[in-house]
Parts: C-alpha cells; structure tokens; sequence
C-alpha cells in the first residue's frame, strides 16, 4: 500500500469530478428547459417517469423517491414514478426481451401529458432509446440525460443534456448534480410559500 500515490489519486479524482460538474454551468439554459417541461407537467397533475440502468438505474430512482417524498421543503408530493419494478422488469425480459423492459412500462403507463426521464451514460441503452421513442409516438416530453457522445438517445429525446466526460463515474456525478437541481427549482416554482 502506498499511501502517498493514493493520496494523489484520491486529489485527481476530486479534481476531475469538479472540472466535469463545473462544465455544466455552459449548459445551465439545457438544465433550465428541462426543468421547465416538467414544471409544466407537475403543473398540469401529469406524471413523471423516469429509468435507467445499474448505477443510472439508481439515479432515475433517487429523482423520482425526491419528487414523491421532498427534496428540501415540507410541501405536497409532485407526481413521479421510477419504472425498476424488479417483478414488472423481470416479468417482461423473461417472456420477451430487456430491450423493451421500459418501453412496454412507458406504452402501458404514460400519456401525452406525462415526462419522462431517461438516464443512460453512453447515451446507447436499447431499452432507454426503445423508451424514449414509445413516449415521442405518445406525445409525452422526453428528456435523456447522457454522457460520452450522446450516442443514439441524442436523437431519441426532445431534450438531451450530454455530460462532458467519458468516464462513467463521473457522468454519474454530475447526473446526480442536474437532479438536484431540478428538484430544488422545482420545489421553489411549485410551492413557493413552503418552507
């Protein structure tokens, strides 16, 4: 064990994670439309609906368990769904196909007055893009939060936030940035008299 060489790292890591987040402020107007399509959702009593893969997976719950429960103020739920139901998603992939675990949730659940959030790191999850397409044919605003390239979901979604990074974790990072930042503007816009 060397501790002076994982000193380094640890101060490395720390500093390209910062650089990545701090990279989101030349896409702050990205941010502000996606939080304002899902302030319009919330406002209309639609719902939204979000998913993901493995650690992304975990983002898509983590926006929408903030969103149904609270962010920072003691206010009324904002309608919100994550779509990893292990007993739906595995009922799904057994009989037909992973690539369509979401989209079958999306074409049963969703309508055009609904949002949903999909959050894949290289902007290539079949199942994310297979999701994104059913809502654009139901009218419903798709949003897709990505990393890398932006790889296919670029085209898959009304909005695309591409995280400037080609490392996963870090793409992560910054996804976990962005949703905090839509919850606290949400709850702000939403329920300004809640505290």
């Amino acid at each position: 064990m060397d501790s002076d060489n994982s000193l380094s790292f640890i101060d490395s890591y720390l500093e390209q994670s910062e650089a990545v987040k701090r990279s989101l402020k030349t896409q702050r107007t990205q941010i502000l439309d996606i939080v304002t399509e899902l302030y319009g959702v919330a406002k209309k009593g639609g719902r939204i609906y979000t998913f993901g893969n493995g650690g992304s997976a975990c983002d898509a719950m983590h926006l929408a368990e903030e969103l149904v429960a609270r962010y920072l103020r003691e206010r009324p739920g904002i309608r919100a769904q994550h779509l990893i139901d292990s007993g739906t998603m595995t009922c799904w992939a057994n009989d037909y196909s992973f690539d369509t675990i979401f989209q079958r949730q999306v074409e049963t659940l969703a309508t055009k007055d609904d949002a949903v959030v999909g959050f894949t790191t290289s902007g290539n999850s079949k199942n994310v893009i297979a999701a994104m397409e059913a809502a654009n044919k139901l009218g419903a605003v798709t949003i897709a939060l990505t990393g890398k390239t932006g790889g296919k979901a670029k085209s898959s979604a009304k909005h695309v936030l591409v995280v400037c990074s080609d490392k996963t974790s870090h793409i992560q990072e910054a996804h976990v940035a962005i949703v905090h930042i839509v919850c606290d503007l949400l709850e702000q816009w939403l329920f300004p008299d809640c505290r």
